[in-house]
């Protein structure tokens, strides 16, 4: 009977206590509740954004977010509508938000300076914000067949220098400054691709804008070598073939690079809407080749490519009076688009 009296006691005790603290602590209360309630709108957001019914995911963010301004991952999403809507304004400042009330939050910084530098142009926002990812210092944990962040955490290393150095290298080639900036600016670029090739080693992007930054610069045998090794990584990509070839040209080896030119403009013939930028590139060529026919071994060098490009012994096959490949073929034509038959002029000393 005294156990009885006692445990009643105790409930109504608690119960007072409970009461007592409401009228003391009213405010605190008042934030729990509301972030119950800001969590339902976020919810409700995060449904309405997986249907992509953007304007009613903006309202229950936006309501829930009042409620409930800590919750980082609404922010983020939000963020990412206004992107979708081309707010960009709007959508750093919402990453912004997001950052303030988690300033690891990776995905957010590494949004908010992509934004930042491809759409706004500001180029010191975006690489506070890369370094910012690079400082961050994650407890890293293994354990086998569960559970491994390290390669997570790495790749975002090296996305961060990755676009820290697009960052530099814009900032080097937009803004009105003297040249001695420009060179600075470069060399940054440079430094920070050359630490994201290391992180991420079969990157193609990483290392043609490497590749890239060494050729603004003046660096010809690096850029050279470079655009080699992009190439080996993505060979049915243009662009490293198209940009040895300018390089090849400029260093005055025009057979060199009408062979890359070749490859370039058959690649970018595949892309369809791309007509301007294939004018362009049949415009390169066509220069390249006028250069080597005003060389005395020229033509005989253009009848011999013709040749090679019309080789009527190679294995093909015909389904339905269509022309068709064969797998021997495909992996020829893979092989000698992936060969940087030119690498040998990079690495001689008198270059």
């Amino acid at each position: 009977m005294v156990k009885i009296i006692f445990r009643r006691l105790f409930s109504f005790l608690l119960i007072v206590a409970f009461i007592a603290s409401i009228f003391v602590y009213p405010n605190w209360y008042k934030r729990q509740v509301n972030k119950v309630r800001g969590m339902y709108y976020v919810a409700q957001g995060d449904k309405y954004l997986r249907k992509q019914n953007f304007q009613k995911a903006i309202y229950n963010y936006q309501y829930g977010l009042k409620l409930y301004p800590e919750h980082y991952g609404a922010w983020f999403n939000l963020g990412n509508i206004f992107v979708a809507y081309e707010d960009y304004y709007s959508a750093v400042d919402a990453y912004g938000e997001a950052i303030k009330h988690n300033p690891n939050y990776v995905l957010a910084r590494m949004n908010y300076g992509i934004i930042s530098v491809e759409k706004l142009g500001n180029f010191d926002e975006a690489i506070e914000q890369y370094n910012k990812i690079i400082g961050i210092r994650r407890k890293l944990v293994y354990i086998p067949f569960v559970f491994n962040n390290l390669t997570s955490y790495k790749t975002n290393i090296g996305l961060a220098y990755y676009n820290r150095g697009v960052a530099y290298r814009q900032k080097s080639t937009y803004l009105d400054q003297d040249w001695e900036n420009e060179q600075i600016y470069l060399q940054e670029a440079i430094k920070s691709y050359k630490e994201a090739v290391k992180i991420l080693k079969k990157d193609y992007d990483a290392r043609y804008n490497l590749a890239l930054a060494y050729h603004l610069n003046k660096d010809y045998n690096l850029a050279g070598l470079t655009y080699c090794e992009a190439i080996k990584l993505e060979p049915m990509s243009y662009e490293a073939h198209y940009n040895l070839a300018v390089l090849l040209n400029h260093l005055k080896y025009y057979k060199e690079a009408l062979s890359e030119m070749y490859k370039a403009t058959t690649l970018i013939s595949n892309n369809v809407g791309d007509t301007n930028r294939q004018r362009y590139v049949f415009d390169v060529m066509n220069d390249v080749t006028r250069k080597i026919m005003l060389d005395e071994n020229g033509m005989k060098y253009l009848r011999e490519e013709f040749e090679k490009g019309h080789d009527t012994t190679a294995e093909i096959t015909y389904v339905n009076g269509k022309l068709v490949a064969t797998d021997d073929l495909d992996r020829a034509m893979l092989k000698n688009f992936q060969t940087c038959a030119s690498k040998d002029i990079f690495l001689r000393e008198d270059n």
